[in-house]
């Protein structure tokens, strides 16, 4: 992944959409549940947060009926401020594609992630679009204020996450549409948003 678009294997006709919906209704009590919907508005992915682990274990497939499994997401420590969570392929011999790393107390003020490598590497980073509208959104309601992320590989844009919500459905809008090179393995980005919908959409609500 390190070494650029070249590195990224045969992936599932799924990944290769250039914009994603991730939908999830906040109103869960037993498991978190996401939406996935390609540029048609079809069923790209179905994921699935179970409640009451130690350890937060998000499983992605292609479908509800939950037959093919697509993605692991997995922390790897039960409380971690600086949290990281492994991504891997289930159809690429359970591959480990990267890691997304939150950068702990730094997240109080502006939410910031780290694309890391297969071996543990940096490669780019996720930041919120502005301190003081970070701030704001952690003084009142966040779901007042749409959210945008911009994702960089080496310096360069691959991606943008734009997150609103509801008290009832909170939606991220990732858009591949700046990675014209194809930089950043789209496992990487689904990922990623299906975190900043499940993590940094608790800590706004």
């Amino acid at each position: 992944m390190s070494e650029g678009p070249h590195d990224v294997p045969m992936l599932a006709h799924e990944f290769g959409h250039k914009t994603y919906v991730i939908r999830q209704k906040v109103l869960s009590l037993v498991s978190l549940k996401f939406h996935v919907l390609d540029p048609a508005g079809g069923l790209a992915f179905y994921a699935l947060k179970k409640a009451f682990k130690l350890k937060e274990d998000l499983r992605v497939y292609a479908d509800e009926s939950m037959q093919r499994e697509m993605l692991v997401i997995k922390a790897r420590n039960i409380i971690d401020f600086a949290a990281t969570y492994d991504v891997f392929d289930p159809n690429h011999g359970g591959q480990l594609v990267g890691s997304l790393r939150r950068k702990g107390l730094k997240s109080f003020v502006i939410d910031e992630w780290l694309f890391l490598d297969a071996t543990g590497q940096q490669i780019g980073t996720i930041k919120e679009d502005s301190v003081w509208l970070a701030l704001l959104r952690r003084l009142i309601a966040g779901w007042l204020l749409p959210q945008t992320y911009r994702g960089e590989v080496g310096g360069a844009p691959v991606c943008e996450f734009r997150r609103n919500f509801n008290p009832f459905v909170s939606k991220v809008t990732l858009d591949f549409s700046l990675d014209a090179e194809g930089w950043l393995d789209r496992r990487m980005g689904i990922a990623a948003a299906l975190l900043l919908v499940g993590i940094e959409g608790k800590q706004d609500s």
